[in-house]
């Protein structure tokens, strides 16, 4: 076990730095409250529903999902999350989990423990502003599915779900040349929108034929951006990239 390295942080910080400034004493404080650094094979479950987990997560690397099952089986996905991002920040306060979090792909992941945020709490009084940021912001981002899975058509709302992860990918520096990340199967994709695998298929065929992306082998290059934002009806406010005091 080890502690993640900076340059695995970078990610987080770029995250942080898109919305506001933080100190240098700050910004060792954050690498201080890590703990192991763990690789985590896809499909593996990183906190269940109705855990107590006494760490938060954070992705180095990789992709993870929220989700929740219902009696059939079914799963419904409510969050992708890569580098850069807390998975289970809420779970500090919360205490207990009310849904479960696997990675997506092979994930490297590191632990902070509650004991180190209840520090950062006590004694950080702006960097716990930005955590509390990061916690709103993906209420932020939740509210915006809920939107689009209920006023969207399913064409718009998958083109808005791969503006979204493109644009996050940019942020924490993950994209290169019209292309980043998206390691998820059609199922998953589905698990996400709220569709069946029948129905995402037939969804997707239709994207690519607007020549606005390529999806291939767990990567998605961006062909035509603008097409991409009018197809999905995207407006990136609800991400709140104003580096603005907090």
């Amino acid at each position: 076990m080890s502690k993640p390295t900076e340059d695995e942080l970078r990610p987080f910080f770029a995250t942080i730095a898109a919305r506001d400034t933080i100190s240098d004493e700050e910004h060792r404080a954050l690498v201080s409250a890590m703990g192991d650094r763990r690789v985590i094979a896809a499909g593996t479950d990183i906190a269940r529903e109705g855990d107590r987990p006494p760490v938060s997560t954070l992705v180095l690397s990789g992709m993870t999902a929220r989700y929740s099952t219902v009696e059939d089986g079914g799963r419904q996905i409510t969050g992708l999350h890569l580098a850069g991002d807390f998975v289970d920040l809420h779970s500090f306060p919360l205490k207990i989990m009310d849904h479960s979090v696997a990675s997506i792909s092979r994930c490297t992941i590191a632990v902070v423990p509650h004991a180190e945020l209840k520090h950062i709490t006590e004694q950080f009084p702006h960097l716990t502003r930005v955590l509390w940021l990061l916690t709103l912001l993906e209420g932020s981002i939740h509210r915006q599915w809920l939107v689009a899975k209920g006023r969207l058509t399913a064409d718009e709302q998958m083109a808005h779900l791969f503006c979204e992860q493109y644009v996050k990918a940019g942020i924490a520096g993950l994209t290169e040349g019209g292309r980043f990340a998206l390691p998820l199967t059609q199922t998953q994709l589905g698990d996400a929108l709220g569709l069946s695998i029948v129905h995402t298929n037939r969804t997707l065929q239709r994207l690519r034929r607007t020549r606005a992306i390529e999806w291939q082998d767990g990567i998605v290059q961006i062909l035509d951006w603008d097409m991409l934002q009018e197809l999905g009806q995207f407006d990136g406010s609800y991400l709140h990239l104003e580096r603005v005091p907090r």
